[in-house]
């Protein structure tokens, strides 16, 4: 063969590195059309088939605006603090070696696993009146177990996993190289942690955000046993779902579903996002030097 055809066959075999593209391929997509975008689709057209009139007057129900306003704002709140909570279970599994750091770190994943309900079950048995937390808080008038308190730990729960897989791996690439030439030239820890090491993981802390909130929003099963489920209090907008359907209100439950359908959209939509704009501003910032 001679060395002028050579880089010509690179360059074929360069755009077909793997053999049978075109049917792994139509195979992904066919897969991912009948699982998610199928469904996904008709949803969409079933609430289309509504109107604007009939979607609005399924929403402006009172009962379906106080469990949306509740998973909203529990999902919120949740997805805020397992972000934060997430980067220090980063920090330390990431910077840290002790004894159980591995032990720890699989525990991280834990959620992923478990069922929901046995999560709910778990987390209602600890905050109940008569649990291992509950019998101690609610004599200082403090109760969890029923109460949106109890609807944001159980969506902590679920959502911690995501704000520290997104967190870790930038920690891993990040090292000490940078918070030791900070120190060096007379950096405090506050402003290294500061001007340092918060900048490079804000797209991270916000991807994670994202998920857990989004992940958050359409929980159901480790929510539904510790919420108690009392309508215009603690009832979720997936548990009402669930009603409408067993009520034959299928206009209802699609119109709760078209909107924690596009709320999780546009999540994945900032998900995507922030690292290019992220990208976009370090590069504008790369010119002005």
């Amino acid at each position: 063969m001679s060395t002028l055809a050579l880089p010509a066959l690179i360059t074929r075999r360069g755009r077909r590195p793997l053999p049978g593209f075109g049917l792994s391929l139509g195979l992904g997509l066919a897969w991912l059309s009948v699982v998610v975008l199928l469904p996904l689709a008709a949803l969409a057209l079933r609430a289309a088939g509504l109107g604007a009139e009939g979607w609005l007057r399924a929403i402006q129900d009172p009962r379906v605006q106080a469990s949306l306003k509740l998973s909203f704002t529990a999902s919120f709140v949740a997805a805020l603090i397992a972000s934060v909570a997430g980067a220090l279970v980063a920090w330390v599994v990431v910077r840290y070696r002790f004894p159980g750091r591995r032990l720890l770190d699989a525990l991280v994943d834990l959620p992923f696993a478990l069922p929901t309900a046995v999560a709910g079950i778990a987390l209602t048995a600890i905050y109940s009146a008569n649990g291992w937390v509950g019998r101690y808080t609610e004599p200082l008038g403090i109760k969890i177990a029923y109460t949106p308190i109890g609807i944001t730990i159980a969506l902590i729960f679920i959502g911690l996993p995501f704000a520290v897989r997104t967190v870790q791996p930038v920690l891993e690439v990040l090292g000490r190289e940078q918070e030791e030439a900070a120190a060096s030239l007379g950096a405090s820890r506050l402003t290294t942690l500061r001007r340092v090491v918060l900048p490079e993981l804000l797209p991270a802390l916000l991807t994670g955000f994202s998920l857990a909130f989004a992940r958050a929003l359409g929980e159901y099963g480790s929510v539904i046993f510790i919420a108690g489920n009392l309508p215009y209090k603690t009832e979720i907008a997936p548990l009402l779902i669930t009603i409408r359907l067993e009520e034959y209100d299928y206009g209802g439950a699609v119109a709760i579903a078209a909107l924690l359908l596009a709320a999780s959209f546009v999540c994945l939509l900032a998900i995507n996002a922030i690292p290019l704009l992220f990208a976009h501003e370090r590069k504008g910032a790369g010119r002005d030097v």
